[in-house]
């Protein structure tokens, strides 16, 4: 089996169990720290968010404080942290209205996240709000494509 496939099977697991899904307290980001063996950037974070009542996986510094900012205006809802683009037929399609390759591995498409799913309220009642969050200096053109 070739990583893709092992990825995008390890993908389907976490879902299956539960990953990726809830609101609120209930929420279980769909990748984890504890996934994550060996970060890139040395940086692995379980923080205890007060706003949600449950503990938040940040892969990067700039995750954790764009977290810390998040916490603070009233307007905002959930935090939902490493939330996943499904379904994945979905994101198989706008990547080709897009005209730009969908998230794969080793030609295997697999799930794409976005970093956080915010859930604010508004005068219409609530909306959510999906965020990236990556350093300037670490911005590539097919980073780009992908946010």
């Amino acid at each position: 089996m070739n990583r893709g496939r092992a990825i995008l099977k390890t993908q389907l697991n976490r879902l299956k169990d539960g990953r990726g899904q809830g609101y609120g307290k209930d929420y279980e980001p769909f990748i984890q720290a504890s996934d994550n063996k060996a970060p890139s950037e040395g940086y692995l974070i379980r923080e205890l968010g007060w706003k949600t009542g449950r503990i938040h996986h940040i892969l990067s510094k700039e995750e954790c404080r764009y977290l810390m900012v998040l916490t603070w205006p009233d307007t905002v809802v959930d935090i939902r942290e490493q939330y996943p683009l499904t379904p994945i037929e979905r994101s198989i399609e706008i990547a080709e209205q897009l005209n730009i390759k969908h998230a794969h591995l080793d030609g295997e498409p697999v799930h794409a996240t976005t970093d956080v799913m915010i859930t604010i309220e508004t005068e219409k009642g609530l909306k959510d709000v999906v965020r990236t969050v990556k350093p300037p200096d670490k911005l590539t053109p097919r980073t780009l494509e992908l946010f």
